[in-house]
């Protein structure tokens, strides 16, 4: 029988041999995984038996480390006698520590593992801490003892909305002053300022720890401890809690596409081999990011993986993840300058199996745990199932990132003028989808918005937004960057996918670009920050940027916009006019830079009474007030079109219901 991923796409037709394949190696590396009875949320326990654990009676510690000869914990609580406590060898790389006494460590204390392999003895943070501080003097990292006391959760009964609305964040560069953020910060600041826009998902990048916070979190070194640099366990934990009771659901940036090389503070070479957790050889050198690349082949591997995503969950409550670089994942290539024009592609020697089951297991593993969970691909290949059911021939998970979309707008932005884009082309890149998957749509994430490359607002504007963004000041710069910026995001929210994403302070325009403390820039907070007094400044007009994307996301909710069925009514180049339908309400876009049309006729879906409800020219928008909030009555005209003519003024969009009248006795 074929696969239902073939029936509603028959261009996979050629590839069944690969997709049942997909499927043999997802059955078979779970039954090789799990003992009779056993589901992978009993499999996925290594945190609940690994590391630091306090009993009624002391303190056990164990390390699966297979290349080690010998192994030892040290710290304060010995005055670091590398000798003192040496462990027990388990069998099969298991290494286990008693220490009798409830008070054998206390809170705070530094501890540190002693590998010895090959004769030599490696220092190593523990694999499964679950808090890793630095000394700020001697800049080393350590694990902390830190016992993890039962939280005060009040979200029972919690469950993210169905069509995500996702405002992307950075702990550490969230707050106003040049220092980095805390989770308690974000919490009291910010939080509040998310709720307030409307946006009902909020997605954490760089909670796991990273040595370089200049790595934006990608290059991770304890994968089981929360970034001590923002604060306490308990914090995050507060966080996430405060997020839930005001109705906003907590994705948790995973990275489990590679791993930082570090050796001392990281998981790599950890026993003193490279082979560990990482391919040998070259096949285990990202050449592209400088890192360590995962063996997903090895049962060991899975389990430290799939446990580090049910410790994310149940620790913290985090309500699903998105994963980072799943291109590099799936590809032996990463993915690295190839163009995906064909399913071929796909289906190669290129491609990684064991990682596409390891995703696999990932994705039905997280949802055993948390069936409301939210998965979300950050792959830029598209590869075909990957949001499909495992059951269908897909891989499992919920969205993938249109990463196509700011890439065509960066494009169009650099490349070609306004008057000259193929609204054909946009309204395709847009809509287009596999059959049955669904996408998260977006104009900017962070990675816009880093050095060396800009945001869409300061592309659009650059300089111009130094000294032109005043209430008062007229600038024809300024005002075709915030039409655009508005049109762009209106149309992208509502046409390019069944969730959308923004990044922190982009919704109204933030100014420049992200750059993170470093020898280059004198390690200068300036621009590692987001200025919230600039949309709170009633003399700036970054306010009218806010004011909008408050009441778009307000009026896609109110009218069912997300994840509605698209229906086109009109592409008309020549004008650069676009019409169309989704969910309760009706668009249309003139994107002419000059051309303003009188009485412009627009078609409509049927005929009725149709009330503007939405136009980005609107003056509290910083517009000009050409549109005017009333109602249009379609009808069927002499040659069968149905629609009625308007106002549409350039660089403009209307947002329009259609009214719906009363029956008798109502």
């Amino acid at each position: 029988m074929a696969l239902k991923i073939i029936k509603m796409n028959p261009i996979l037709q050629p590839f069944a041999a690969d997709l049942k394949m997909r499927m043999d190696n997802y059955k078979a590396t779970k039954s090789a995984l799990l003992a009779d009875g056993q589901t992978l949320s009993d499999f996925a326990n290594g945190h609940r038996y690994f590391g630091l654990h306090p009993a009624e009676d002391g303190w056990y510690y164990r390390e699966w480390a297979p290349g080690a000869d010998a192994m030892y914990l040290t710290g304060d609580f010995c005055g670091w006698d590398r000798h003192a406590h040496p462990m027990t060898n388990l069998g099969d790389g298991v290494y286990e520590l008693f220490l009798p006494g409830v008070d054998a460590l206390q809170e705070g204390q530094l501890v540190m593992t002693i590998v010895v392999h090959d004769g030599q003895e490696l220092e190593r943070i523990p694999l499964y801490a679950t808090r890793v501080v630095q000394d700020h003097q001697t800049y080393a990292w350590n694990a902390a003892v830190h016992k993890m006391a039962d939280f005060s959760w009040t979200d029972a009964g919690f469950k993210p909305e169905k069509k995500p609305l996702i405002y992307e964040c950075h702990i550490g560069m969230a707050q106003e002053e040049g220092k980095v953020g805390t989770y308690t910060e974000f919490r009291e600041n910010v939080l509040p300022r998310i709720k307030d826009l409307g946006y009902n998902t909020i997605q954490i990048m760089a909670v796991m720890e990273h040595p370089y916070y200049a790595s934006f979190g990608y290059q991770v070194t304890n994968f089981f401890a929360a970034s001590s640099r923002f604060g306490m366990p308990e914090e995050l934990k507060a966080l996430v809690n405060a997020a839930h009771e005001m109705g906003i659901a907590v994705l948790l940036d995973v990275v489990h596409s590679h791993a930082s090389k570090n050796t001392r503070e990281g998981i790599n070479e950890f026993d003193g081999t490279v082979y560990q957790f990482f391919h040998d050889g070259p096949k285990g050198d990202h050449s592209a990011w400088g890192t360590k690349c995962f063996n997903y082949g090895k049962h060991e591997v899975l389990h430290f993986l799939l446990s580090n995503l049910k410790f994310w969950m149940e620790e913290y409550h985090f309500d699903g993840f998105r994963f980072d670089g799943v291109t590099s994942m799936l590809y032996h290539d990463h993915g690295l300058g190839t163009a995906f024009t064909g399913p071929e592609l796909y289906f190669s020697m290129n491609t990684d199996t064991e990682a596409v089951t390891y995703l696999q297991l990932a994705s039905d593993l997280v949802k055993q745990i948390n069936p409301n969970a939210i998965l979300i691909a950050e792959d830029m290949s598209a590869m075909p199932g990957m949001c499909l059911p495992i059951k269908d021939g897909g891989i499992g998970f919920d969205y993938r990132l249109a990463m196509g979309e700011p890439d065509m707008w960066i494009r169009l932005l650099k490349e070609r003028k306004d008057e000259d884009w193929d609204f054909n082309q946009i309204y395709y890149e847009l809509a287009n989808r596999w059959p049955g998957e669904k996408v998260i749509g977006y104009c900017e994430s962070h990675d816009q918005a880093l050095v060396g490359d800009k945001t869409l607002m300061f592309r659009l504007c650059d300089q111009e937004m130094y000294w032109c963004m005043d209430t008062w000041n007229g600038s024809a710069i300024i005002d075709r960057g915030m039409a655009i910026h508005k049109m762009l995001r209106l149309l992208t929210m509502t046409l390019g996918g069944e969730g959308y994403l923004t990044f922190m302070g982009n919704e109204f325009g933030h100014p420049e670009w992200i750059d993170f403390p470093r020898e280059g820039n004198g390690w200068s907070y300036h621009y590692c920050r987001r200025q919230w007094s600039l949309a709170d400044n009633p003399n700036l007009k970054y306010q009218y940027l806010r004011a909008f994307d408050k009441d778009m996301i307000a009026a896609a909710k109110k009218h069912r916009v997300i994840a509605s069925q698209d229906k086109q009514l009109l592409v008309h180049n020549g004008d650069n006019v676009l019409v169309y339908q989704k969910g309760g309400a009706s668009f249309a876009f003139n994107f002419d830079p000059c051309r303003s049309y009188e009485g412009y006729f627009i078609p409509m879906a049927e005929e009725g009474e149709y009330q503007v409800v939405l136009s980005t020219d609107d003056y509290c928008y910083g517009g000009h007030g050409r549109i005017a909030h009333q109602s249009y009555t379609a009808t069927t005209h002499p040659d069968g079109r149905v629609g009625f003519q308007i106002y549409l003024p350039s660089r403009t969009a209307v947002m329009l219901r259609k009214i719906q009248k009363r029956r008798k006795g109502e």
